[in-house]
């Protein structure tokens, strides 16, 4: 049988477990550094950097004694300017990194989303603006993401309060997080078909409570008419909760068992008013 390879590889050691480990470990540091830099500036630098290295393996091979010169001079200054130039980038990158695991969110991290999250709730139900915002957990959402406007940006109060303003583009609709990252506003989901809700709330509150019905995901809604803030996990939807409720939620605090159910609310003694949520 003839070899696979057109000429034999003669002198090359045998990889072992332990250099394949290696190997696959530098390729992984060398994928995040790339995913870190992407869009900054040292991205941009990083480019010239290649270059100038190709310039100088020209000057080698060519003999090029002048340009090699130079450029061996200047290679050692090199770092020293580079820390220089992007101190500020460096530090972000080291924050992110220390902040951040490159497997899920971090604690720190998730009480910085939640701090921003609430932020923007207690601010539209002050103001009595409608809002749905859905939190991914483990079952994906991307069908629903996809039915959206893409963003893929960083939570925050700001950038959600202007999602949910009155007239704005992308008022309707849902706001799907995943991980720390808002990826998709103006979402549509799926409608609770609960018959002992579908004639007591609004869409936007059927739809909040549908989407977990589907997943295991969480759902905030922030009434346009009185302000008045609900939340929904498991399948269950809560009306009328304070702040709080809503941290206790998205920190991973409230259980199933903590969590009044759809049933409960439709046998309360003190019903569920149809004008008190958003009508579609």
């Amino acid at each position: 049988m003839a070899p696979w390879f057109p000429f034999p590889l003669t002198g090359v050691p045998k990889p072992t477990l332990t250099d394949v480990i290696d190997i696959l470990l530098v390729a992984f540091l060398i994928y995040q550094f790339l995913l870190i830099i992407k869009g900054r500036r040292a991205a941009h630098v990083l480019v010239g950097l290649c270059i100038l290295a190709g310039v100088y393996a020209i000057a080698l091979s060519a003999k090029l004694e002048v340009l090699r010169t130079i450029l061996a001079t200047l290679a050692p200054y090199t770092a020293i300017a580079l820390i220089v130039m992007f101190q500020s980038d460096l530090r972000r990158i080291l924050a992110r990194l220390g902040r951040r695991p490159f497997l899920g969110v971090s604690e720190l991290e998730r009480r910085e989303l939640t701090q921003e999250i609430m932020l923007a709730v207690t601010h539209l139900s002050q103001n009595k603006i409608g809002a749905l915002i859905v939190v991914e957990r483990k079952i994906g959402l991307r069908t629903f993401v996809e039915s959206g406007v893409n963003l893929d940006a960083a939570v925050s109060r700001d950038l959600l309060c202007s999602i949910f303003y009155r007239g704005g583009a992308l008022h309707d609709g849902a706001v799907i997080i995943q991980g720390d990252r808002i990826a998709s506003a103006a979402c549509f989901l799926p409608l609770t078909t609960n018959p002992q809700l579908i004639t007591e709330l609004g869409s936007r509150h059927r739809a909040g409570l549908g989407i977990t019905e589907e997943s295991d995901c969480f759902s905030v809604m922030v009434s346009e008419e009185n302000g008045r803030i609900s939340i929904a996990a498991f399948a269950e939807i809560e009306l009328d909760v304070p702040p709080e409720r809503v941290e206790q939620l998205l920190t991973g605090r409230l259980e199933r068992r903590d969590l009044r159910t759809s049933t409960a609310l439709a046998q309360n003694s003190t019903p569920v008013r149809a004008q008190s949520f958003d009508r579609p």
